[in-house]
């Protein structure tokens, strides 16, 4: 192995002492910090074959016990994961942003494998699906929680879900649910959260937009052109009505925030909807329609509901909330071009929680490490791997 710089030992033995309690047996405690370290190193491929060389082992029945028999808890792990991330990035103006990815896998025996639809291949594949929570504020963004989707197939036959590992306690969940309980953890911790934003798997969900609303909880999330939503007297009225009746002077030109080509420059319209207030505290908050606009292709419209307190609104601060859901595709982006995300060989339901949110405590150190160059105005050191662009599925 290679040696590590005094700034990421120091981060890595934090993380130790945060992980440490989780482990009955230290052998497997340190395996554990090792893993970690492969998965951030210039190990070609973050699979079991390639770390295990990387970590000095013969074979990979090492890597292969730590996922999949070793006795740790990946949900403990997950936890030690959001309070790290909050430590490291925590702001009062921190962003929720949810979405979820693909990973393209062969056969029919990992847990929630099937073909569906993948954001990450543009198309209908054999596939996973997770669904991830990230935390964005203005020190960086890096994930909080993942869960995996299970469709209906597979819940619906226990005796496959045995097989693969899946406790008969786990029922059929939406991406909207998955998102929802893992939000719940986040805001439960009390997660210094100004806002939730996330595309319209997630803003189309009734459900899940109340529950926000009912936690007083700001949010910015798309919904698709056919939403109905209350404009004027109370009429119901699709979101793409209500963009068709703007008068040219309703728009203005807006950053969403920069990406990899500049600045992300589009129109935006910001236009109140109706709705009951029957109390004071309702009376506090206000509904809205944000509509992004492409400068280049005009037709090419998104829609965001907006839910908010009325001393909050201003279209400025709602065009930088949702521009922060292209941090999360970001992330996806590192964690699968540098800490191994999608490069795991493992099939049961245990195995992928524990080696996603190892993954992912991986790029929380990424973040943390780069943290501490920036401030010594050093550059990060990246991986072997070339990065694909990855878009949630």
């Amino acid at each position: 192995m290679q040696e590590l710089d005094l700034s990421v030992s120091a981060l890595l033995d934090d993380l130790a002492d945060r992980l440490g309690p989780l482990f009955p047996r230290s052998e497997t405690r340190d395996r554990a910090l090792r893993y970690l370290q492969g998965l951030i190193s210039q190990c070609e491929r973050k699979n079991s074959w390639h770390l295990a060389e990387w970590l000095g082992d013969a074979t990979p029945d090492g890597v292969q016990y730590l996922l999949d028999r070793a006795r740790w808890d990946a949900e403990a792990a997950r936890d030690v994961l959001r309070q790290w991330v909050i430590d490291t990035l925590g702001s009062n103006e921190g962003v929720l942003v949810l979405d979820e990815t693909g990973f393209i896998k062969k056969g029919q025996h990992s847990a929630g494998v099937q073909r569906q639809y993948s954001g990450t291949a543009g198309r209908i594949e054999n596939s996973q699906i997770g669904v991830f929570l990230l935390y964005a504020s203005p020190a960086g963004h890096a994930f909080l929680d993942r869960a995996l989707y299970l469709p209906k197939s597979w819940t619906q036959d226990r005796e496959r879900c045995r097989r693969a590992g899946i406790p008969d306690d786990v029922e059929f969940a939406s991406k909207p649910e998955l998102a929802r309980r893992m939000l719940e953890r986040a805001l439960d911790q009390g997660i210094p959260a100004a806002w939730v934003t996330g595309d319209s798997v997630y803003g189309g969900n009734r459900s899940l937009r109340l529950w926000l609303e009912e936690r007083s909880q700001p949010f910015v999330l798309e919904v698709a052109c056919d939403e109905s939503l209350w404009w004027q007297s109370f009429q119901y009225t699709r979101a793409d009505e209500i963009a068709a009746a703007l008068p040219d002077d309703a728009w203005q030109t807006l950053s969403a925030g920069s990406g990899s080509k500049g600045e992300r420059w589009y129109d935006w319209a910001l236009v109140p909807l109706m709705r009951l207030q029957p109390t004071e505290e309702t009376r506090r908050w206000r509904h809205y329609l944000l509509i992004r606009r492409s400068l280049s292709t005009p037709d090419e419209l998104a829609y965001y509901v907006v839910h908010a307190p009325r001393d909050w609104v201003s279209i400025e601060t709602l065009v930088k909330v949702a521009g922060q859901r292209w941090k999360i595709e970001q992330g996806f982006q590192t964690a699968k071009g540098q800490c191994g995300l999608d490069e795991y060989e493992v099939r049961r339901w245990a195995s992928w929680h524990r080696h996603i949110t190892l993954s992912l405590l991986a790029h929380a150190l990424l973040v943390a490490i780069q943290q501490v160059n920036q401030q010594q105005k050093k550059p990060l050191p990246t991986g072997s791997r070339g990065h694909s662009p990855s878009s949630g599925g």
